[in-house]
């Protein structure tokens, strides 16, 4: 199984998930409500959480000891996803911009005409 598909896979029931992240289960059903944190359901309903949800709380409860409140952490996480995001959209585009310069280069080698075959230049005496 790839590594990021175990870190999204929902394995921890909400005790063991408030106990890896050092909080109480009835935080976890705050942050759920304020929408910091959206725990995947089993068909029965019961509260599934991954590797990634221990961490998204974990860092909850860092922004929360740091003194900010439950909406100041939602705001923080929401610009730390959207410049994660970005960070992706600039990685792609610079490999877009490395493989169109180097095709620019393949063209200019082609177009390169070597000294000794290029034509006289006519000059008047």
């Amino acid at each position: 199984m790839p590594t990021m598909d175990r870190r999204t896979r929902a394995l921890y029931v909400i005790s063991v998930a408030a106990e890896l992240a050092g909080v109480h289960p009835q935080t976890l059903r705050i942050y759920e409500r304020k929408g910091l944190v959206d725990p995947a359901r089993t068909q029965g309903g019961s509260r599934r959480y991954s590797d990634d949800d221990i961490d998204r709380l974990r860092r909850i409860q860092d922004l929360t000891n740091a003194g900010l409140n439950l909406e100041g952490v939602r705001r923080v996480i929401a610009l730390e996803d959207e410049v994660r995001a970005l960070r992706g959209e600039v990685g792609r585009l610079e490999r877009e911009l490395g493989d169109a310069v180097e095709r620019t280069h393949r063209q200019y080698r082609r177009d390169l005409v070597p000294l000794r075959q290029s034509p006289e230049v006519w000059r008047r005496r």
